[in-house]
């Protein structure tokens, strides 16, 4: 399903094919909104008057939010802000990075922006599941009230089986995630229909004059009306996360052609069921339902939200795994579940870390009223970095100029901040939990950044240059044993730690030594044909550099096989790979805080060993440690 496609290949048979499937990884978070959104607005925590100009305003805030959040700025903008085909917030920093080279204070700042985008990503991660999942089992309520005492035991087995089947990869349920989404959509269709048909006049919502009236009418109320209508828009962030999934082209068809009428069709149904039965704001996307469909209706729900929360835990598989390679978080164990996509992997610590956070959600906010209050703050926040970094790439990259940029995203702006404006509202109600997760977050991703800065800091004061110990080599040369070594080294110009230890303790070398450097490029793929730099020294030593992107997957004994095309040819059973450890010791007055340091010493000391991350066998490796004073 991750493949890569350049626009020119997409063929319409294929287009329709990645769009039915875009239908089930791109638009399952947006496409559950309706469970809650509209009932949010009027049956809430803050429920506003059930009226007839509050219906009429807030589905016309509900209708322009989607058109001018999702149609025009992510859909017609944000995504032709492609790196190489890929989307995402990790890539929309590599953009803007890429604009800031040279200008170090402007790169750090841009560095720190996106990296709070992508902490907050995390926070919106936990709560969708819990929310979107919790708000169809609670249909059960309306089916038989008698049943509410098994709603939270029931979404709880549904969330456990979710995360349990992750290790097994999205392929098997990939297949079936599109055409169940397809039901969805129609369904979602044919219940506004259905209602519509009944109260045609509640169409004349779509005029932006409705939702501007009512936000001046309700001044007091306005800006708590904001926050439920960004809950209309959750899941926008998918469209551009995913991109590199599907391609531009699929996503875009899918949403103009089936989504987007989808969504408006059912919000405007609920409209007109509400305008005719005031008391259905209790629950309106279950009321609008016929008595015979209600329990098809829960099944189907429930199956949308497992498909809307499993796009949200693969999105936080692949942001981890970008930000690893991109030396944001420890090396953690990364399982891929298909042999023939790249992009279809399994992080233990990450799903297992999720689980617990979103049971937790659950089981302390106990509805979907309560998870409502804790939705919208980590979305809106990461619009809003979304768009400082998008109007960064558009001034610089697109070289629209800053006027032009600044033009532009100011209009999404001013949208976007009376929507954080709007949830920060939501902070005493439950609003905190995604900020105390996503700046959790943060703190653990700058901490790791910083740290290993020192730690390569610490290392190059006691750096020996490569030219000058082969020089020393050659005026006595220890004694040389049989087969090839190899020392990872971070830089290329030094001689690897390990390597001297080796020479202290064993007093020799072997008749060959190639030293490894691996780089890591942001931009998704490196191209085959510059995966390695092979470079020839003096006293049968070596030099390889190695290339990856943050989307390749490091294959250390696979890149060095291809070194044989220009001259080193390696035996795998007469190569021994010589590792560095170090054990970190902190100490107070260094370049961070004493607590920020004794947090890096435990993150590197729980990080995955390079053994795995590289994909060397591990009865080839030799593991030489040394001591580091922070």
């Amino acid at each position: 399903m991750s493949s890569h496609h350049s626009a020119g290949e997409v063929t319409g048979k294929r287009l329709a094919v990645l769009a039915l499937a875009a239908l089930g990884v791109v638009y399952g978070d947006i496409g559950t909104s309706p469970l809650y959104a509209m009932k949010e607005v009027f049956a809430g925590n803050h429920p506003i008057p059930v009226t007839e100009a509050n219906i009429f305003g807030s589905l016309s805030l509900f209708f322009w939010a989607l058109i001018v959040v999702v149609s025009v700025k992510y859909v017609s903008f944000i995504m032709r802000a492609d790196n190489r085909g890929e989307g995402g917030i990790m890539a929309l920093i590599a953009l803007a990075l890429h604009s800031a080279r040279g200008k170090p204070r402007q790169a750090r700042a841009i560095m720190l922006v996106g990296v709070l985008g992508a902490a907050m990503f995390y926070g919106d991660g936990m709560v969708t599941p819990a929310i979107s999942v919790l708000s169809a089992v609670e249909g059960l309520e309306v089916a038989a009230p008698g049943l509410k005492p098994f709603v939270i035991p029931l979404t709880l087995v549904v969330l456990l089986a979710l995360f349990a089947v992750q290790r097994h990869g999205t392929a098997m349920m990939g297949a079936a995630f599109g055409p169940v989404m397809l039901i969805w959509f129609s369904t979602l269709a044919a219940l506004g229909l259905y209602n519509i048909v009944q109260h045609p006049e509640i169409l004349m919502a779509a005029n932006p004059w409705y939702g501007i009236e009512f936000l001046l009418a309700n001044k007091a109320m306005a800006l708590v009306a904001m926050g439920n209508v960004v809950l209309a828009v959750t899941g926008a962030e998918a469209l551009y996360a995913d991109m590199g999934h599907f391609g531009q082209k699929p996503i875009s068809r899918a949403w103009f052609a089936f989504v987007l009428p989808a969504l408006v069709l059912n919000y405007f149904g609920q409209g007109a069921l509400i305008l005719a039965e005031p008391e259905a704001a209790q629950n309106p996307f279950f009321l609008s339902a016929p008595d015979w469909a209600l329990y098809p209706l829960v099944g189907l729900a429930t199956l949308a939200t497992v498909i809307a929360s499993q796009a949200v835990i693969s999105g936080a598989f692949s942001v981890t795994r970008q930000a690893m390679q991109l030396g944001f978080v420890p090396r953690m164990e990364v399982q891929h579940t298909s042999e023939k996509e790249a992009g279809q992997i399994y992080l233990p610590a990450v799903n297992w870390g999720l689980m617990l956070a979103v049971m937790i959600l659950v089981l302390g906010f106990k509805s979907s009223n309560n998870l409502a209050a804790a939705y919208g703050i980590a979305v809106t926040g990461d619009m809003v970095i979304t768009s400082l970094l998008a109007t960064v790439v558009v001034a610089k990259f697109w070289k629209w100029g800053w006027l032009k940029a600044g033009l532009l995203f100011s209009c999404f702006l001013s949208v976007e901040l009376v929507f954080l404006a709007a949830n920060i509202l939501k902070i005493p109600d439950g609003g905190w939990f995604p900020l105390v997760a996503g700046v959790f977050v943060f703190v653990l991703m700058t901490t790791w950044k910083r740290g290993r800065e020192l730690l390569a800091e610490r290392l190059a004061g006691e750096k020996l240059v490569l030219p000058i110990f082969l020089e020393s080599l050659a005026s006595s040369m220890p004694t040389r044993v049989a087969g090839t070594a190899v020392f990872l080294n971070a830089d290329p110009t030094g001689v690897p730690h390990a390597l001297l230890h080796n020479l202290m303790h064993n007093k020799v070398l072997h008749e060959r030594v190639v030293l490894v450097s691996v780089q890591f490029f942001d931009v998704p793929y490196v191209p085959d044909i510059d995966r390695v730099e092979v470079r020839p020294l003096r006293e049968a030593f070596w030099s390889v550099v190695i290339q990856y992107g943050f989307k390749d997957e490091p294959n250390v004994p696979e890149a060095l096989a291809r070194c044989a095309e220009a001259g080193l040819a390696l035996e795998q059973l007469d190569t021994s790979y010589f590792i560095g450890r170090e054990t970190l010791i902190p100490r107070f007055g260094s370049g961070m805080a004493f607590w920020r340091e004794k947090l890096f010493v435990a993150m590197f000391r729980n990080a995955g060993s390079a053994t795995d991350f590289f994909q060397i066998p591990s009865n080839r490796v030799v593991e030489l440690g040394t001591q580091v004073v922070l």
